[in-house]
């Protein structure tokens, strides 16, 4: 092999070896699988539900607000809602590995917090475990520790995160 020849192939091998670093892991998964229809949330159990009809594809174990038992009404109560609401938006840079936005509050939510002269809250989601080092800890420690959100493992916010789509229902009973 003349020199030239060896010359432009160590050139080739460097070049194809520069297209292979090394592969990021990515936090959005993919997902190709039976369509997500609803969400059930079963609060006393502690048990979130992805549903494609009446099957159950998945189930996954949550933390919820401070002072879980009964309906969100007011702001800072520490409450997770109760009722029907859809998924209506996705935040990849929360405060929160990864987290999935639910409507609450309605228009009967909103005249309900009024009606006992208060605001209704917002900014609920379903979110992975928080993204300061000193939250995390904290989170580990203690059980329903959000302020009204529903909390899961990171690893299973990003399989929600690519399975669930906005405008899926989402049913928080107790």
């Amino acid at each position: 092999m003349d020199r030239r020849a060896f010359g432009l192939s160590a050139v080739a091998s460097l070049a194809v070896a520069g297209c292979s670093a090394p592969k990021q892991v990515s936090r959005f998964k993919g997902y190709d699988g039976p369509e997500v229809t609803s969400v059930v949330v079963n609060k006393g159990a502690r048990k979130i539900y992805l549903l494609s009809g009446e099957d159950i594809l998945r189930e996954y174990e949550m933390d919820l607000g401070f002072a879980p038992l009964g309906p969100k009404e007011v702001e800072g109560d520490g409450k997770t809602p109760e009722g029907l609401y859809r998924i209506n938006r996705r935040n990849p840079n929360s405060a929160y590995h990864l987290s999935i936005g639910i409507s609450y509050p309605n228009a009967e939510d909103r005249a309900h917090a009024r009606a006992l002269g208060k605001r209704p809250g917002g900014e609920i989601f379903i979110h992975g475990e928080p993204n300061d080092a000193k939250a995390r800890k904290r989170a580990a420690r203690v059980s329903d520790w959000t302020a009204g959100c529903i909390a899961v493992s990171n690893e299973e916010i990003e399989e929600i995160y690519a399975m669930v789509k906005d405008g899926t229902v989402i049913a928080l009973r107790e």
